[in-house]
């Protein structure tokens, strides 16, 4: 055999067995960590913290000394008007080293404060950031699970009522029942064809919102097995996630910072009347050539120190304006962070009702999916031996799997609104998806 044909082949076994290689399934935490390096969105606000940092040793610059530099060189020539025949030329050049330090600016101070509260809002921001990451992995994470989970109830109800629609026409045929119930199977095939195919997309959708959260497409994923139990809101009081979440909720320590950084703003505004004292030093030399002897002038180096005071007297009404839109400002950052106080309070109580309300529901759709089991497993026997109709099963059916639809979602919306519970008060941390991982199980 020709040692290209022995080649192509081994290439062409290797593909085989590549193609055949079982894909890894991946957790919540896996894709939790590729979205913390991959994610735009974080990454943007992660850059922003970084730029409010740097407010900070911007106002700082103001109260340190700073020194420049100066120099000159120019050259003066002259011509009489009257014939362009008499000219003087003259050369001066100098230079000058200045040193000012401020000693007395209360704007300056207030500005470094204020700049302290914006860069403490950065951080703020890149916090409720990294918890808007969370929910959002986790969100998106879940909607795969509950769109595959959706595909599945029904591809096994298309199976259950492809099964039905046989024994139907086999029942017609034989002459045992009518050709009504073959047309009652058959419009609920089509039915769950046009569901399948809505189910298909919604799942291809959910895919690719969790894709461009990754920055790749999500293979298998470990799923939440049936028999799971959630577990309830630790502590189970509403008042104590109302009080910390009052206080503790990102959103509120963001409109309080900003409500304290428009107060120091008002406090800027106002040091614009007030006098600046600052130190000068210089020192310099300089030379004319030419004003007293044709070889050069005299040069000297010049030292300067002292002392400059600046006090503003009147400046249009400018200054006072600017207190009164600070003020009015003011008043807004007040009623927003009252607001984001309420908001607070509100998704708290909501996303707690959420977690004990969905618990409550697991429990309660639990136990209708065994009876709907049961109801089909009764209805199946009475069809066979003549005492149910083809619709009783196909109905019997449809409410079984429509429960499994729905305790799928209600498990995934209470882990979700457990979550945001957490986020409402302030403590989700990537801890939370550790803890959800755990519940989670990789299905061979």
């Amino acid at each position: 055999m020709p040692i290209a044909s022995r080649y192509a082949r081994l290439c062409f076994a290797l593909a085989l067995i590549a193609g055949a290689a079982p894909v890894h399934a991946q957790d919540l935490l896996q894709v939790w960590q590729k979205a913390l390096q991959r994610d735009p969105i974080y990454a943007a606000n992660s850059a922003s913290r970084d730029a409010d940092q740097e407010r900070v040793p911007q106002a700082r610059a103001r109260l340190l000394p700073y020194i420049t530099a100066d120099g000159v060189a120019e050259v003066d020539h002259r011509r009489r008007l009257r014939d362009l025949s008499s000219s003087n030329s003259q050369r001066r050049a100098f230079w000058a080293l200045t040193l000012v330090q401020p000693i007395v600016n209360i704007g300056a101070w207030g500005e470094l404060k204020r700049a302290d509260y914006i860069a403490k809002s950065g951080d703020v921001a890149k916090a409720a950031s990294y918890q808007d990451l969370v929910l959002r992995v986790s969100q998106a994470y879940f909607d795969v699970l509950a769109a595959q989970d959706t595909l599945r109830a029904l591809e096994a109800e298309k199976t259950a009522v492809q099964s039905q629609l046989r024994a139907a026409r086999q029942s017609f045929e034989l002459g045992s029942t009518t050709i009504a119930d073959t047309y009652e199977a058959q419009a609920r095939l089509d039915l769950l064809n046009a569901g399948e195919f809505q189910a298909r997309n919604v799942l291809q959708v959910s895919a690719d919102q969790l894709a461009r959260i990754i920055n790749e497409r999500p293979g298998p994923l470990a799923e939440l097995a049936p028999d799971t139990v959630l577990p309830g809101p630790t502590p189970n009081r509403l008042t104590d996630w109302t009080a910390q979440s009052s206080h503790a909720n990102l959103a509120v320590a963001q409109a309080d910072l900003a409500a304290k950084i428009v107060e120091k703003q008002i406090d800027i505004a106002k040091s614009q009347h007030y006098p600046t004292l600052q130190l000068q030093a210089q020192t310099g030399s300089a030379s004319d050539n030419g004003l007293y002897s044709p070889d050069g002038g005299p040069r000297s180096l010049d030292t300067t120190v002292g002392l400059q005071l600046s006090i503003p007297i009147f400046t249009g009404g400018e200054i006072s304006s600017v207190v009164r839109e600070q003020s009015s400002r003011l008043q807004q950052a007040r009623y927003q962070l009252e607001d984001a106080r309420r908001q607070a309070i509100q998704s708290t109580q909501q996303y707690f009702s959420g977690v004990t309300s969905g618990l409550a529901q697991i429990e309660a759709l639990q136990s209708a999916e065994k009876s709907s089991l049961a109801s089909l497993n009764a209805n199946q026997t009475g069809y066979e031996i003549g005492v149910r109709i083809n619709i009783d099963v196909l109905n019997a059916q449809q409410q079984l799997y429509e429960t499994q639809r729905s305790l799928s979602q209600a498990r995934y919306n209470t882990l979700m609104n457990s979550l945001r519970l957490k986020a409402s008060s302030g403590i989700l941390s990537d801890q939370d998806i550790v803890a959800i991982n755990h519940l989670l199980t990789i299905k061979r």
